[in-house]
């Protein structure tokens, strides 16, 4: 009996060595734990920012009356493409026909004046030396040809004045672009001073995107950029609010020198061509702005970079004695699976990515790659 309970005891041991063996990372020779790695490599990073913003068009016009009257005629098709100094409406011309019949009339007959009264002023002048008449009759013969110049003169500028008055009756395009909705009909009095627009002109090829940027995120890219390889044009790519891409590229024309008090955020705008004029006025549309190219990225796979209690992010690679070192990191955006390390990770590193929670800081462990880099990367979004 005795003996029949020590082979129990044993059989009961050893199932328990062969079932309680400890949890952990796959073993390989010697006992040593297996780590999945990733090989960091330095490679070209194309950075750039995603933002929002709003179609606007290069040239906008209200098209306003400069004169009072009737509208005897609109001559244009709304929607339609309009040349700058194209006639889009008609006013009764009649009253400002008969002005400036009236102002012509008025010079021809200064200008007959003038020619008198010279005369008469050479001839008083020539009596006035033979005693043939007073010196008071030469003065006054002189000063009213004098009068008479001034006359001409003064009719000269109201003619003008009642030809541009008469040129005002035929409202003009005064940009080129498409025209809206007309607000009036022949028919209806329109006056000079008057606030509505007859109608409105937009400039739509090339056209702008003005984009928002936050200031902060601004000065964080003008720094990194001062490091990145960048072309002089910058281009920017966009899709519209139902997530189709535009067919044109466009450039950042411009950055707003001034922040907005109430958002804290910096307009940028580009300029797109738009032959097809898909992109109109008001449109809401997502783009994406290449800041340049690091030559040297850092991309570290996500599942590699974790975060301490302090919500630093934090790495385990693989050194070259094969133990374990755990490093602080400065991640920069996500580039699809990927961070974008500026700090804590240089190329040629080992990064543990499979195997994490099985190892510490210190431990002997076995690499082994499970996943090689991309040759190029691109990153897209703001900050992390």
């Amino acid at each position: 009996m005795q003996s029949k309970k020590i082979f129990l005891v044993g059989l009961a041991l050893l199932l328990t060595a062969c079932d309680g063996k400890p949890g952990g990372a796959p073993m390989g020779a010697g006992g040593t734990p297996e780590v999945g790695v990733a090989t960091l490599h330095g490679q070209p990073v194309t950075l750039s920012s995603d933002l929002s913003g709003r179609v606007n068009a290069t040239m906008t016009s209200d098209v306003r009356p400069q004169v009072d009257g009737i509208i005897k005629q609109r001559l244009f098709t709304e929607g339609a493409e309009v040349k700058a100094g194209q006639v889009l409406y008609q006013i009764d011309p009649a009253t400002y026909q008969a002005s400036y019949n009236q102002a012509a009339a008025q010079l021809k007959s200064a200008q007959a004046t003038v020619k008198s009264s010279r005369l008469k002023a050479q001839r008083y002048a020539a009596l006035v030396k033979e005693n043939g008449v007073s010196k008071q009759d030469a003065d006054d013969a002189m000063a009213t040809y004098l009068e008479a110049v001034a006359s001409v003169d003064q009719y000269q500028a109201a003619l003008e004045t009642t030809k541009i008055n008469l040129a005002y009756t035929q409202v003009r395009a005064p940009i080129s672009g498409r025209i809206g909705i007309s607000s009036v009909t022949p028919g209806a009095l329109v006056t000079a001073s008057q606030t509505d627009a007859l109608a409105t002109i937009r400039a739509l090829d090339p056209i702008y995107v003005d984009l928002t940027q936050s200031s902060s995120q601004l000065l964080r890219l003008r720094k990194l950029q001062a490091s990145l390889k960048r072309d002089d044009v910058t281009p920017v790519v966009i899709k519209l609010e139902d997530g189709t891409p535009y067919a044109h590229d466009g450039k950042l024309e411009l950055t707003e020198v001034s922040v907005d008090e109430s958002t804290g955020s910096v307009t940028l705008r580009a300029v797109f061509p738009n032959p097809e004029h898909e992109l109109l006025p008001g449109m809401y549309v997502h783009a994406r702005v290449d800041n340049g190219v690091d030559p040297k990225g850092i991309l570290a796979p996500q599942q590699g970079i974790t975060r301490n209690a302090k919500g630093e992010a934090t790495a385990l690679v693989v050194n070259a004695q094969n133990k374990v070192e755990q490093r602080t990191v400065t991640t920069e955006r996500v580039i699809g699976s990927n961070w974008l390390v500026s700090k804590g990770l240089n190329d040629g590193d080992r990064l543990i990515v499979e195997g994490t929670n099985k190892v510490a800081s210190g431990v002997d462990v076995k690499a082994v790659e499970v996943q090689k880099q991309t040759a190029t990367g691109t990153a897209n979004g703001g900050e992390q």
